[in-house]
């Protein structure tokens, strides 16, 4: 009754099969091409974790300098009187913690080598008067920014690339006691009800953290350092962030007042390249700056500089940046520079362009040219005005005539890759032409990007403009480089 189900006898058909594969002849079996072997085609992968790997030795030594920190920070708060800190000099604080420290080593009988001792009294003076372990981060001048994961993780960026730093908090609660230094001196707070919070240091840096439940593996923070010597024009073109051509057309872009818009990556360079461009604006213009935290350093004489605010505690007292640009349009600006559209400030930004705030700049986060023309018309759509599709395009292609690109490639170098004209419309669509880009060519074998600045041919649709305010670039700046 399983007849319909049994399997079938192939036995009959092997043993037929069998046979004819003997019969082969032996001069078959060897003309058989082999088996082809697969060859993998990808790079090896960088398998090991990035962290800091001291020997064993340095390791111990520093757990216990560490050790000893603790109990004499808590010997510290125990004995100096705190509310006459504010008076002190910073060479009495440096007297009064050696002391007191030195007291405590010898009623506990811990004996530290000079180097060890110095190191030690410098950690206890950056916790009292400073951000702790922040300190020596901070004070490092080839750092960038500073990125905290977690109290044990602490990465920096050093010209453009990550790397592990052997600073560490003792603990969480150590890391939470820094942060809350931080926000306190600026008015703020940040707790379980209030998670993360916007600052800015004393030295102008910026400040963002995001504390726990928000932060599961441990508070995050992240520092970008404020750069007290701010980057010309010439050094970038040292530097090779764009060429000589370059520079002279922005040169004329800016004193003829088009108005600009630096599109990037977040770290690409948008707020160097912002400064940069400022330092062609001439010194009898009136300039209103507008940021979420103040970063722009302009060297002109006369400069209005605003801040936007965040709500309380209670949610009350917020300044957004639109409400800075409606008052800065009352202030007889020449010219308008908000740090970074980002939200419904765009709308205002777009109409100061409009109505004859002529030279106006801002930043835009985008990966290309294009896409910083769809965010433009995203940030309208979301600040809910209803207006066809068309008209929020007509308007961006009357305010914008430029933009300039930047990105940091990945050799962590940041180069100016496009620089384009909004030239009006066609039909429905905003027409562009790129006037200058980077052009890549390859990889050293160092990772190193390869490439060169080249115009595409295409004279730009103000070179009339440019002649008129006394900038007559010659033609040769706008032909094609081939590589070298």
């Amino acid at each position: 009754m399983f007849s319909r189900y049994k399997k079938k006898d192939h036995s009959a058909a092997g043993a037929t099969a069998t046979a004819k594969v003997v019969q082969m002849p032996q001069a078959a079996e060897k003309s058989a091409a082999p088996a082809r072997k697969t060859v993998s085609i990808r790079k090896p992968v960088q398998k090991a974790p990035a962290q800091a790997q001291p020997m064993d030795k340095e390791r111990k030594r520093k757990e216990r300098l560490s050790e000893i920190k603790l109990e004499l920070h808590r010997a510290l708060l125990d004995n100096l009187n705190l509310g006459a800190l504010e008076t002190a000099t910073e060479a009495e604080l440096r007297a009064e913690i050696s002391s007191i420290s030195s007291e405590f080593l010898e009623e506990k009988g811990i004996v530290l080598n000079r180097e060890d001792r110095t190191q030690v009294f410098q950690e206890l003076y950056d916790e009292v008067t400073g951000l702790g372990p922040l300190e020596t981060l901070l004070k490092d001048e080839t750092i960038s920014d500073i990125l905290v994961n977690g109290p044990k993780r602490i990465f920096v960026e050093r010209f453009g690339k990550l790397e592990l730093s052997d600073v560490t908090f003792k603990d969480e609660k150590h890391l939470l006691r820094i942060i809350d230094k931080i926000v306190s001196a600026v008015g703020r707070r940040v707790d379980e009800s209030n998670p993360y919070v916007d600052a800015r240091l004393a030295d102008g840096s910026r400040f963002n953290a995001m504390v726990p439940p928000i932060a599961v593996d441990g508070s995050l923070v992240s520092i970008r350092k404020f750069k007290k010597d701010k980057l010309g024009i010439d050094d970038l073109v040292g530097f090779g962030a764009f060429s000589e051509e370059m520079a002279a057309y922005l040169q004329a872009a800016v004193a003829t007042r088009l108005n600009i818009i630096v599109s990037g990556g977040t770290g690409s360079g948008k707020t160097t390249t912002l400064n940069a461009l400022s330092s062609f604006i001439d010194n009898s213009e009136r300039i209103l700056t507008i940021e979420d935290t103040a970063e722009l350093q302009l060297q002109q004489i006369h400069i209005g500089r605003m801040e936007s605010r965040p709500p309380n505690v209670e949610g009350k007292g917020e300044v957004s940046a639109r409400d800075c640009l409606k008052n800065a349009l009352r202030m007889r600006p020449d010219r308008i520079i908000v740090g970074e559209t980002r939200g419904e400030e765009v709308i205002d930004m777009l109409q100061a362009m409009n109505t004859g705030h002529d030279g106006s700049m801002t930043t835009i986060h985008a990966n290309n040219p294009r896409d910083g023309l769809s965010r433009l018309e995203n940030m309208i759509a979301m600040a809910g005005v209803e207006m066809p599709l068309k008209a929020v395009r007509s308007q961006i292609s009357s305010a914008v005539n430029l933009i300039v690109q930047v990105s940091r490639l990945q050799d962590g170098s940041r180069r100016m890759t496009s620089i384009t004209e909004i030239t009006g419309m066609e039909g429905d669509v905003i027409s562009m032409q790129e006037v200058f880009r980077f052009q890549r060519v390859g990889l050293t074998p160092e990772n190193k990007i390869i490439g060169h600045f080249t115009a595409t041919g295409v004279r730009s649709h103000f070179s009339e403009r440019f002649r008129l305010w006394g900038y007559d670039l010659p033609a040769e700046i706008f032909e094609p480089v081939s590589a070298e």
